[in-house]
């Protein structure tokens, strides 16, 4: 799925139209964006984290030349999948809504 397949679900599933759609996913993946760049992580609960990790520095061999080098520390983005999506990705949890009890709240 690509960019436009997830704006057109998102629409879909929420009722939005398609560029409401749009500027909600922007402002997600800014929003996610803007606080990996602070160094901050960020917890959707049963999808998952997203996190900074610091690499420390290795060594390496430039594949060209076969020199050795080093390859400098620096901090990368990192996922983590949430209990609920590792589930549903591994066949064992089927998608479903939420159930609401008498009184509308969630169970």
């Amino acid at each position: 799925m690509n960019k436009a397949g997830l704006v057109a679900a998102i629409a879909q599933k929420a009722g939005l139209s398609k560029a409401v759609a749009e500027k909600a996913l922007k402002g997600v993946v800014d929003t996610v964006s803007e606080a990996l760049a602070k160094g901050e992580s960020v917890s959707l609960v049963g999808f998952g984290t997203f996190a900074v990790q610091q690499r420390s520095s290795r060594r390496g061999r430039n594949p060209r030349t076969g020199a050795r080098i080093t390859i400098p520390a620096r901090k990368v983005p990192k996922f983590t999948p949430g209990k609920t999506l590792r589930d549903m990705v591994g066949g064992q949890k089927k998608m479903t809504k939420p159930a609401v009890r008498p009184g509308g709240k969630k169970k």
